[in-house]
Protein backbone atom coordinates (compact mmCIF):
# COMPACT_ATOMS: atom_id res chain seq x y z
CA UNK A 1 0.00 0.00 0.00
CA UNK A 2 2.29 2.43 0.65
CA UNK A 3 4.37 1.23 -2.52
CA UNK A 4 1.36 2.18 -4.34
CA UNK A 5 1.06 5.73 -2.40
CA UNK A 6 4.67 6.32 -2.95
CA UNK A 7 4.55 5.41 -6.68
CA UNK A 8 1.27 7.59 -7.21
CA UNK A 9 3.01 10.37 -5.27
CA UNK A 10 6.24 10.27 -7.69
CA UNK A 11 3.94 10.32 -11.18
CA UNK A 12 1.77 12.92 -9.46
CA UNK A 13 4.87 14.77 -9.18
CA UNK A 14 6.49 13.97 -11.99
CA UNK A 15 3.34 14.86 -14.21
CA UNK A 16 3.82 18.28 -12.28
CA UNK A 17 7.50 19.01 -12.84
CA UNK A 18 6.71 17.79 -16.90
CA UNK A 19 3.54 20.15 -17.23
CA UNK A 20 5.74 23.25 -16.12
CA UNK A 21 8.72 22.60 -17.99
CA UNK A 22 5.39 22.51 -21.32
CA UNK A 23 4.78 25.62 -20.12
CA UNK A 24 8.01 27.55 -20.03
CA UNK A 25 8.85 26.37 -23.15
CA UNK A 26 5.55 27.56 -24.47
CA UNK A 27 6.61 30.77 -22.69
CA UNK A 28 9.79 31.06 -24.14
CA UNK A 29 8.76 30.17 -27.77
CA UNK A 30 6.01 32.72 -27.23
CA UNK A 31 8.18 35.40 -26.23
CA UNK A 32 10.38 34.26 -29.06
CA UNK A 33 7.79 34.91 -31.63
CA UNK A 34 7.00 38.56 -29.75
CA UNK A 35 11.02 39.47 -30.39
CA UNK A 36 10.65 38.01 -33.47
CA UNK A 37 7.52 40.12 -34.64
CA UNK A 38 9.52 43.07 -33.28
CA UNK A 39 12.81 42.65 -34.69
CA UNK A 40 11.92 41.45 -38.19
CA UNK A 41 8.92 42.33 -41.24
CA UNK A 42 7.66 38.63 -41.48
CA UNK A 43 4.64 40.10 -43.57
CA UNK A 44 6.62 39.29 -47.15
CA UNK A 45 4.29 37.22 -49.92
CA UNK A 46 5.51 34.71 -51.37
CA UNK A 47 2.80 34.80 -54.15
CA UNK A 48 4.45 38.74 -54.79
CA UNK A 49 7.67 36.83 -55.75
CA UNK A 50 5.90 34.60 -57.86
CA UNK A 51 4.30 37.73 -59.92
CA UNK A 52 7.71 39.78 -59.69
CA UNK A 53 8.67 36.90 -61.74
CA UNK A 54 6.32 36.31 -64.06
CA UNK A 55 6.15 40.39 -64.79
CA UNK A 56 10.24 39.94 -65.51
CA UNK A 57 9.75 37.29 -67.72
CA UNK A 58 7.28 39.06 -69.76
CA UNK A 59 9.47 41.88 -69.82
CA UNK A 60 12.32 40.09 -71.04
CA UNK A 61 10.16 38.46 -73.25
CA UNK A 62 9.13 41.59 -74.91
CA UNK A 63 12.64 42.36 -74.86
CA UNK A 64 13.83 39.59 -76.64
CA UNK A 65 11.06 40.06 -79.27
CA UNK A 66 12.11 43.28 -79.96
CA UNK A 67 15.79 42.47 -80.09
CA UNK A 68 14.44 40.39 -83.05
CA UNK A 69 14.83 37.14 -81.09
CA UNK A 70 18.59 37.52 -80.49
CA UNK A 71 19.85 36.62 -77.44
CA UNK A 72 23.52 36.50 -78.11
CA UNK A 73 23.84 40.68 -78.13
CA UNK A 74 27.55 40.78 -78.42
CA UNK A 75 26.89 43.67 -80.47
CA UNK A 76 24.57 45.47 -78.07
CA UNK A 77 27.74 47.70 -76.01
CA UNK A 78 28.26 49.19 -80.43
CA UNK A 79 24.89 50.91 -79.31
CA UNK A 80 25.55 54.62 -78.06
CA UNK A 81 23.66 56.34 -75.39
CA UNK A 82 21.85 59.06 -76.80
CA UNK A 83 19.76 60.52 -80.17
CA UNK A 84 21.19 58.98 -83.53
CA UNK A 85 19.82 59.05 -87.03
CA UNK A 86 20.02 55.37 -86.97
CA UNK A 87 17.40 54.88 -84.18
CA UNK A 88 20.01 53.89 -81.43
CA UNK A 89 17.94 55.68 -79.03
CA UNK A 90 14.75 53.87 -79.46
CA UNK A 91 16.64 50.39 -78.23
CA UNK A 92 17.59 51.85 -74.94
CA UNK A 93 14.45 53.92 -74.60
CA UNK A 94 12.52 50.75 -74.91
CA UNK A 95 14.74 48.93 -72.81
CA UNK A 96 14.27 51.81 -69.81
CA UNK A 97 10.54 51.61 -70.20
CA UNK A 98 10.08 47.77 -70.15
CA UNK A 99 12.37 47.96 -66.93
CA UNK A 100 10.09 50.65 -65.45
CA UNK A 101 6.96 48.99 -66.01
CA UNK A 102 8.00 45.81 -64.73
CA UNK A 103 8.86 47.43 -61.56
CA UNK A 104 5.89 49.00 -61.17
CA UNK A 105 4.13 46.06 -61.69
CA UNK A 106 5.86 44.10 -59.43
CA UNK A 107 5.68 46.75 -56.54
CA UNK A 108 2.72 47.17 -57.24
CA UNK A 109 1.27 43.56 -56.67
CA UNK A 110 4.09 43.10 -54.33
CA UNK A 111 2.37 45.92 -52.25
CA UNK A 112 -1.15 44.57 -52.24
CA UNK A 113 -0.47 41.32 -51.46
CA UNK A 114 2.06 42.15 -48.31
CA UNK A 115 -0.75 44.41 -47.64
CA UNK A 116 -2.85 41.36 -47.59
CA UNK A 117 -0.42 39.03 -45.51
CA UNK A 118 0.25 41.99 -42.72
CA UNK A 119 -3.38 42.14 -42.20
CA UNK A 120 -4.17 38.53 -42.70
CA UNK A 121 -1.40 37.81 -39.58
CA UNK A 122 -2.59 41.33 -37.45
CA UNK A 123 0.54 43.15 -38.24
CA UNK A 124 1.23 46.58 -39.32
CA UNK A 125 2.50 47.30 -42.91
CA UNK A 126 5.03 49.84 -41.74
CA UNK A 127 6.66 50.36 -38.76
CA UNK A 128 10.59 50.53 -37.02
CA UNK A 129 11.26 47.33 -38.60
CA UNK A 130 9.87 47.93 -42.20
CA UNK A 131 11.61 50.83 -42.17
CA UNK A 132 14.65 49.89 -41.23
CA UNK A 133 14.57 46.84 -43.48
CA UNK A 134 13.70 49.48 -46.92
CA UNK A 135 16.46 51.71 -45.97
CA UNK A 136 18.78 48.84 -45.76
CA UNK A 137 17.51 47.65 -49.42
CA UNK A 138 17.46 50.92 -50.84
CA UNK A 139 21.23 51.21 -50.16
CA UNK A 140 22.72 48.91 -52.16
CA UNK A 141 19.87 49.31 -54.74
CA UNK A 142 20.32 53.20 -55.22
CA UNK A 143 24.04 52.86 -55.26
CA UNK A 144 23.24 49.65 -58.18
CA UNK A 145 20.62 52.44 -59.70
CA UNK A 146 23.43 55.17 -59.96
CA UNK A 147 26.47 52.90 -60.99
CA UNK A 148 24.37 51.71 -63.92
CA UNK A 149 23.98 55.10 -65.03
CA UNK A 150 27.61 55.67 -65.15
CA UNK A 151 28.27 52.51 -67.20
CA UNK A 152 25.51 54.11 -69.56
CA UNK A 153 27.48 57.33 -69.79
CA UNK A 154 30.66 55.26 -70.82
CA UNK A 155 28.54 53.31 -72.71
CA UNK A 156 29.01 50.10 -71.63
CA UNK A 157 25.33 48.36 -71.90
CA UNK A 158 26.75 44.93 -71.58
CA UNK A 159 27.70 45.68 -67.74
CA UNK A 160 24.12 46.44 -67.23
CA UNK A 161 22.60 43.45 -66.55
CA UNK A 162 25.13 41.65 -64.29
CA UNK A 163 25.19 45.03 -62.33
CA UNK A 164 21.68 44.94 -61.90
CA UNK A 165 21.91 41.15 -60.78
CA UNK A 166 25.00 41.67 -58.49
CA UNK A 167 23.45 44.96 -56.99
CA UNK A 168 20.11 43.68 -56.35
CA UNK A 169 21.45 40.48 -54.53
CA UNK A 170 23.45 42.79 -51.99
CA UNK A 171 20.28 44.45 -51.59
CA UNK A 172 18.67 41.17 -50.19
CA UNK A 173 21.38 40.46 -48.27
CA UNK A 174 21.52 43.48 -46.49
CA UNK A 175 17.65 43.80 -46.08
CA UNK A 176 17.31 39.91 -44.69
CA UNK A 177 18.94 41.42 -41.36
CA UNK A 178 15.39 42.72 -40.94
CA UNK A 179 12.86 40.01 -42.80
CA UNK A 180 12.66 36.15 -43.52
CA UNK A 181 16.59 34.67 -43.88
CA UNK A 182 15.14 32.93 -46.73
CA UNK A 183 15.65 36.14 -48.43
CA UNK A 184 19.70 35.83 -48.03
CA UNK A 185 19.71 32.98 -50.20
CA UNK A 186 18.46 34.57 -52.92
CA UNK A 187 20.17 37.30 -52.84
CA UNK A 188 22.91 34.82 -53.08
CA UNK A 189 21.85 33.16 -55.95
CA UNK A 190 21.58 36.62 -57.91
CA UNK A 191 25.21 37.89 -57.03
CA UNK A 192 26.24 34.04 -58.91
CA UNK A 193 23.86 34.97 -61.70
CA UNK A 194 25.26 38.55 -62.18
CA UNK A 195 29.05 37.60 -61.81
CA UNK A 196 27.99 34.55 -64.66
CA UNK A 197 26.25 37.34 -66.71
CA UNK A 198 29.76 39.66 -66.48
CA UNK A 199 31.52 36.54 -67.72
CA UNK A 200 29.57 35.36 -70.61
CA UNK A 201 28.47 39.16 -71.19
CA UNK A 202 26.64 38.68 -74.40
CA UNK A 203 23.80 36.67 -72.89
CA UNK A 204 23.03 39.46 -70.10
CA UNK A 205 19.00 39.06 -71.20
CA UNK A 206 18.86 35.86 -70.77
CA UNK A 207 20.75 35.94 -67.08
CA UNK A 208 18.72 39.11 -66.60
CA UNK A 209 15.17 36.75 -66.83
CA UNK A 210 16.95 33.92 -65.18
CA UNK A 211 17.32 36.42 -61.97
CA UNK A 212 14.81 38.50 -61.90
CA UNK A 213 12.22 36.20 -63.45
CA UNK A 214 12.77 32.18 -62.59
CA UNK A 215 14.42 32.96 -59.43
CA UNK A 216 11.62 34.94 -58.20
CA UNK A 217 8.98 32.18 -59.13
CA UNK A 218 11.07 29.52 -57.54
CA UNK A 219 11.50 31.76 -54.17
CA UNK A 220 7.78 32.83 -54.03
CA UNK A 221 6.33 29.40 -54.38
CA UNK A 222 8.94 28.27 -51.75
CA UNK A 223 8.17 30.61 -49.51
CA UNK A 224 4.40 30.42 -49.75
CA UNK A 225 4.42 26.93 -49.05
CA UNK A 226 6.72 27.57 -46.12
CA UNK A 227 4.58 30.32 -44.57
CA UNK A 228 1.65 31.11 -46.07
CA UNK A 229 -0.27 27.70 -46.96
Amino acid sequence: MNFVCSFVAQSTFNYSIMNKETDHLAQLAQIRSLMERSSRFISLSGLSGVFAGVFALLGAFAAFMHLGSNLNMFDYNDYPVGVNDDGSFDLMRFFIVDALLVLVASLSVGLLLTWRSAKKKAQPIWDATAKRMLINLLIPLATGGLFCLILLKHHLIGLVAPATLIFYGLALINASKYTLDDIRYLGICEIILGLLAAVFIGYGLLFWAMGFGILHIVYGLLMYNKYER
